[in-house]
């Protein structure tokens, strides 16, 4: 790994690092808040996805989490949206796909599927990363959140993978992209036209195909300009309801989309994690 930066932040530390990615065929950026608890003990790690457009830089500067981290004694792993460099495919002028937009996923299609694999990162290659790296995280106690497709892949690589995450949340979480309008024509490019395949990155169609998480918690603002093409929070209500998942949906009014949004309510996620992590 190389260090990027390192700036102490309520006795704790942020650090950004990168480092050579096998997954992604890149270099890849993550940032991580270790608290000051870290050093004297393992402590939970908390793993936040952004959303499109996003890189680990914009939960770092606007999500406002390191006081509440600190005092709950959690770290947080926030992970890049895609691979990165002037050799990745890409669609320089579609911001829904292509570099910022990895929607946590491993791609099957030429020419992605050597980059495009965000979900083998995060999953396997990251988290190795940081134990080579000797930080004091403590792996057994896991818990996973996003925003918007942030939220997306915090959902649906908790359904997948039960038991590896001890919580999950999602702001804004696009819960049903094989139908969003921003998804779909992405879902194609990068797992094929069979929309079968699509179902292993759809959280309401894991929960119709049987797979479970214990609970959810999702933060939704009603004034979010993407609530009715994009977002659709009561089709995972609709799905939590038939699979008996307990769903807190909380629609917040008069708020949108933005990390004011997100910032507003990050205690309150991190806080519910924290308790399920102890």
């Amino acid at each position: 790994m190389k260090k990027i930066s390192a700036v102490k932040a309520f006795g704790g530390m942020q650090y950004v690092y990168s480092h050579p990615s096998q997954a992604c065929h890149c270099d890849m950026t993550f940032a991580i808040f270790l608290p000051p608890q870290a050093e004297t003990r393992k402590v939970p790690v908390l793993w936040y996805l952004s959303g499109l457009t996003c890189t680990h830089q914009n939960v770092m500067d606007k999500g406002e989490y390191r006081h509440i981290a600190a005092e709950l004694g959690v770290a947080l792993v926030c992970p890049d949206t895609s691979p990165r460099g002037d050799a990745i495919p890409d669609e320089k002028d579609n911001w829904q796909f292509g570099q910022g937009a990895g929607f946590y996923l491993d791609a099957t299609e030429q020419p992605f599927a050597r980059n495009y694999n965000m979900q083998r990162y995060i999953l396997s290659e990251l988290p190795e990363v940081l134990k080579a790296g000797g930080f004091a995280l403590d792996f057994e106690r896991q818990g996973i959140f996003g925003h918007s497709m942030g939220g997306h892949g915090a959902i649906t690589l908790a359904l997948k993978n039960p038991g590896h995450f001890g919580s999950v949340s999602a702001f804004a979480p696009i819960v049903q992209p094989s139908t969003a309008d921003w998804s779909r024509p992405a879902f194609e490019k990068y797992l094929g036209a069979d929309e079968a395949f699509w179902r292993a990155y759809d959280a309401t169609l894991l929960i119709e195909d049987g797979f479970r998480v214990n609970e959810l918690l999702v933060d939704q603002g009603s004034a979010d300009p993407f609530l009715e093409n994009g977002l659709k929070p009561w089709l995972l209500e609709e799905a939590c309801q038939k699979a008996d998942i307990p769903l807190t949906l909380n629609m917040r009014e008069g708020y949108d989309h933005s990390y004011l949004f997100i910032s507003t309510f990050m205690a309150d996620h991190i806080k519910w994690h924290a308790e399920r992590l102890a």
